[in-house]
C-alpha cells in the first residue's frame, strides 16, 4: 500500500528554527519523503475535483465565492465563473484586494462528506498528526499550535492571489504554510511566487515554487502570490492552509 505522508528525516530543524526566527518565515525544502510527495502530487493530478475560488464584488458585494466543478460544467455555469473573474480583475485594477486560482476546499469536502475516506481526508489527517504539527512547532517555536486546516490549490495561467495580511489572529491562526509541488524546474517569468512586502511596497523577499517544499510563515504579514501569465506552460499545485492555536 503506498503511503501519502512522510516526514523526511533528514531536516535541519535547528537551523531552519534560527532562520525563522529571524524574519518570521522559512522554506522546508525536501519537506516530505520523494516517494510520498510523488504521491500527493498524483492525487492532486488526477483524483481532485478542481473549483474556482474568486474574490470579486459582484452586485456590489465583495466576497469570496467558490464555484464547484459540476456547477462550472452546468448551462451558463462558464459564463458565471469569467464575470466573477472579471469583477475580480477590475478590483486588483483598482489596488484592491481580489484573486482567481482553482481549488479544492478540504475541510468543507470533510464536512460535508464529498468522498468519504478518500486521500485528501486521510491527508487532512495526517496534517492533523503529531508528526507534522511537532515539525512546526519546532521549526516556529510556537509550541501551542493544534490544529491544522487545508485546501488543494492549482494556481495557471491568469490565476493570483492578491496583497493581503491573514489577519485571523481571533480565530487562533497563528502560522501560514504552503505545501508547494510544483515542478522543479519552474522558471521565474511563470509567476507563481510566494511574495513578501515590507511597509512600503517593496518586495523583501520571495519563494520560488518548488517540488516538495513547505513554506511557514507568520502572520498577519503583507504577501501574496504572484500573477501567473497566460505563457505559463506548468500549474503551480499546493496544500495550503493555517496552523491554529485553538
Amino acid at each position: 500500500m503506498k503511503s501519502l505522508f512522510e516526514i523526511n528525516q533528514g531536516i535541519n530543524r535547528p537551523e531552519l528554527a534560527r532562520r525563522f526566527l529571524q524574519n518570521g518565515r522559512v522554506q522546508v525544502r525536501n519537506v516530505l519523503t520523494p516517494q510520498t510527495a510523488q504521491e500527493l502530487l498524483s492525487i492532486l493530478k488526477q483524483q481532485t475535483r478542481w473549483s474556482m475560488a474568486i474574490f470579486s464584488d459582484e452586485n456590489a458585494v465583495a466576497e469570496a465565492k467558490s464555484f464547484k466543478s459540476d456547477d462550472i460544467k452546468r448551462a451558463g455555469g462558464a459564463e458565471r465563473v469569467n464575470r466573477a473573474a472579471a469583477s475580480a480583475e477590475a478590483l486588483s485594477a483598482e489596488g484592491r484586494y481580489a484573486f482567481r486560482y482553482a481549488h479544492y476546499p478540504i475541510v468543507d469536502a470533510l464536512n460535508e462528506r464529498w468522498d468519504p475516506n478518500g486521500p485528501h481526508e486521510i491527508l487532512l489527517e495526517h496534517l492533523n498528526a503529531p508528526e507534522f504539527l511537532n515539525l512546526a512547532r519546532e521549526v516556529t517555536g510556537i509550541k501551542e499550535l493544534i490544529r491544522a486546516d487545508a485546501q488543494a490549490t492549482l494556481f495557471a495561467a491568469n490565476h493570483y492571489l492578491g496583497h493581503h495580511t491573514d489577519s485571523h489572529v481571533a480565530q487562533g491562526w497563528r502560522i501560514a504554510y504552503v505545501l508547494n509541488l510544483a515542478p522543479d524546474n519552474w522558471h521565474p517569468d511563470w509567476g507563481g511566487y510566494l511574495l513578501f512586502l515590507d511597509d512600503e511596497g517593496d518586495v523583501v523577499e520571495g519563494f520560488r515554487p518548488r517540488f516538495n517544499a513547505l513554506n511557514l510563515f507568520l502572520v498577519p504579514q503583507n504577501h501574496l502570490v504572484s500573477y501567473v501569465p497566460p505563457f505559463a506552460p506548468n500549474s503551480r499545485f499546493a496544500i495550503t492552509g493555517w496552523l491554529s492555536d485553538r
